[in-house]
């Protein structure tokens, strides 16, 4: 039975490869675009709504804070609360059938729909990590004159990019995944050429085989890059301080002995 599975393989290999390349380039390029959109939507949902503001600040100002954080709250429930599927369908057929408004581009609808439902997920990633920044950071900030978007920008943003990088990495894996859903609307993703080639050959369950292991494959590799791209920017365990002034000691611990020695002679660390 095992021979006869790879045997079936090699022939769908063999006559559809090609096509299966092209489902698995197809799925790539939507997974890395819709995950890129999508942290951009969720870094200015999660800075928007953690804009600090109290009952000293003007009506209109608040006034404003509050409606876009009730509008983000109920955008990150609905996307976070349907499935991807679904949107999918809504977006794509819901919207020309309630306001006229058609999709010629099947490229456009999925990248819109899995960045939005990226987006909503980000959202409340970036908020947390903002959150967990020291409250001493933005007091620091504010006492040297920097205002809320030039502390996000130049202080915590960078921080929360690294605190979060794990949930972007895992966000692009389940992006690499559930793009499959797409093919609802006709995208031609890896997960619709398997549709095809089984629907044209009848053998359902070696295309299967090879669509679990392909995806088993990408996955394993993005988490192996994504590895070591957050140790590439946790940065070394150990820095060395470098002392370019002759005339300025480094730092460290140090004692004048009483009685010889050199003076400021370096206590041992052992």
């Amino acid at each position: 039975m095992i021979g006869q599975l790879f045997t079936d393989i090699g022939s769908l290999w063999n006559k559809y490869g090609t096509v299966y390349l092209t489902g698995i380039l197809n799925t790539l390029i939507l997974a890395v675009t819709a995950t890129l959109i999508g942290c951009i939507i969720g870094f200015f949902c999660g800075i928007l709504q953690t804009i600090p503001y109290s009952s000293k600040d003007n009506v209109v100002k608040r006034f404003v804070l509050k409606l876009l954080r009730i509008i983000i709250r109920a955008y990150v429930e609905i996307f976070r609360g349907t499935p991807m599927i679904l949107q999918a369908v809504f977006i794509y057929y819901g919207l020309p059938y309630f306001f006229g408004i058609s999709f010629k581009d099947i490229w456009t609808v999925s990248i819109i729909v899995v960045s939005v439902n990226t987006g909503a997920y980000m959202a409340e990633s970036v908020r947390g990590g903002i959150m967990s920044i020291d409250r001493g950071q933005f007091e620091g900030a504010k006492a040297i004159g920097m205002n809320h978007w030039q502390t996000m920008l130049h202080i915590v943003l960078p921080q929360t990019l690294r605190n979060i990088m794990p949930q972007i990495g895992n966000n692009y894996i389940i992006n690499v995944k559930d793009t499959s859903v797409m093919f609802i609307i006709g995208f031609n993703d890896f997960f619709a050429v398997h549709k095809m080639v089984s629907g044209a050959v009848f053998k359902y369950f070696p295309s299967a085989f090879m669509e679990m292991a392909g995806y088993l494959f990408l996955t394993l590799v993005s988490s192996f890059l994504l590895r070591k791209f957050e140790k590439k920017l946790a940065g070394k365990p150990n820095y060395e301080l470098v002392n370019t002034d002759q005339l300025v000691m480094t730092a460290g611990n140090y004692n004048i002995p009483t009685e010889g020695g050199a003076p400021f002679d370096e206590k041992s660390r052992e």
